[in-house]
């Protein structure tokens, strides 16, 4: 339903004034969606850094392998915010929240008051506390100025790379450095990488693609010490005392919601902010999407919080619609995707309730043409396509089904997966 000048909210007043802490893809988006639905109201979108809202897959991905440039990572054209009369406030913090008089103060000093607030403040890398990290040549990963940093470091090539991490992040970015030419060490904490998120096999499949292409791993294995000389890096020190050469360390360990603006505001948290399907939390007016939410979700009756692009998307929308007093609803089946070394792989499904099960495979490891199935109480709750394109839309429907298929049908090619469900 298209929305006018304001909008009566079910408690009853008016919406002329929302505020969105955090200019990420949730919070650009929600901002966008609200125009598009026709609120003409204010909308302040504050944003920390000083670059307008951006995608992060590229960073890890075609931005920092230099196939784009920073245009394609913009979430909308820089000339829409001024064009669509968004007052976005670059550099600035939202450092307060007071629910019970609708304002925010904000780090420059100024008071906004919102009839509806979104919470939008994305996650924090998680930092570990090594000797040496303040050396030249090391750096985390998650920010743009991240990424163009860490290209200029790794686009001469020849120089030894050690990684610290053995996530997706990790991975992608062992993968980027290796396409410059340099060598690779990666650590992690896992026996195997990317065990708990797709399990062991399949992560002994992505450990072999990049050991192909030369990637060492130290596994289990931690970083206990850096060493320089002349203020820069030379060298990892692990747990088990094995000095590795280093020109450049990636600090990639993950990250943690950032919800220190909404435990200020005495918010409900729970790995997060708790929302409802709406993206409510427990204050009146007050929503919050994106990497912070811990939404509950429709299909599952359980709360997920997913840090990929895919659900900044939706969660901006959902959160706008439901601002705005519309039956709003987070129920799309999550997704990622990860390119490395020209494999690609797309993820469509509920990781919590995919861990305890033995994947379902159809196709081969060996020949890099697959998909994996995740079963529970025998409904596909996951599928993970690498190489096979265009499967996505057959794989959300197997899960949206709830049908019960047997895993000789998934693991069987000669069954079309459109037919998976036509046959049931």
């Amino acid at each position: 339903m298209s929305v006018e000048r304001s909008v009566e909210r079910i408690v009853g007043h008016p919406i002329e004034s929302i505020v969105v802490a955090g200019a990420g893809l949730a919070g650009a988006t929600a901002a966008r969606t609200l125009r598009s639905e026709g609120f003409a109201g204010r909308i302040s979108l504050i944003g920390t850094e000083r670059h307008h809202p951006y995608l992060r897959p590229p960073l890890s991905k075609e931005y920092l392998l230099g196939k784009a440039g920073e245009d394609a990572v913009h979430v909308a054209p820089e000339t829409w915010y001024t064009e669509n009369d968004v007052d976005l406030r670059l550099g600035v913090t939202v450092a307060a929240v007071d629910p019970g008089t609708h304002t925010v103060q904000l780090s420059n000093g100024e008071s906004l008051d919102y009839d509806a607030l979104l919470l939008a403040t994305g996650a924090l890398p998680r930092r570990i506390p090594l000797p040496g990290s303040g050396l030249d040549g090391v750096t985390m990963f998650r920010t743009l100025d991240d990424s163009r940093r860490l290209r200029e470091q790794l686009s001469p090539g020849g120089q030894n790379v050690v990684m610290v991490g053995s996530g997706w992040i990790g991975m992608e970015l062992a993968a980027a450095a290796v396409g410059y030419g340099n060598h690779v060490t990666l650590l992690g904490l896992e026996d195997i990488p990317l065990a708990a998120a797709i399990g062991p096999e399949l992560g002994a499949f992505f450990r072999s693609v990049h050991e192909a292409h030369g990637v060492r791993f130290r596994l289990r294995a931690t970083a206990s010490e850096l060493r320089g000389d002349a203020g820069r890096v030379t060298a990892v020190v692990t747990g088990s005392g094995e000095v590795l050469p280093a020109d450049i360390v990636v600090i990639a360990v993950g990250v943690a919601p950032d919800t220190r603006l909404a435990e200020q505001a005495g918010l409900v948290l729970s790995n997060g902010i708790l929302t409802d399907a709406s993206l409510r939390t427990s204050a009146p007016d007050i929503f919050a999407a994106g990497d912070v939410a811990n939404a509950l979700h429709p299909f599952t009756g359980q709360h997920h919080r997913s840090e990929h692009w895919h659900n900044a998307l939706n969660g901006g929308k959902i959160a706008a619609k439901s601002m705005l007093g519309q039956d709003a609803a987070l129920d799309t089946i999550p997704y990622f995707y990860t390119d490395q070394y020209g494999l690609s792989m797309e993820y469509s499904g509920f990781p919590t309730l995919a861990a305890a099960a033995e994947p379902v495979i159809r196709g081969s490891l060996e020949s890099r043409e697959f998909i994996a199935f995740w079963q529970h109480e025998g409904r596909v709750v996951a599928g993970m396509n690498v190489n096979v394109p265009r499967t996505q839309k057959a794989i959300k429907a197997l899960i949206s089904s709830r049908a019960t298929i047997g895993p000789g049908r998934l693991a069987d090619p000669g069954v079309p997966l459109d037919q998976l469900l036509a046959d049931d």
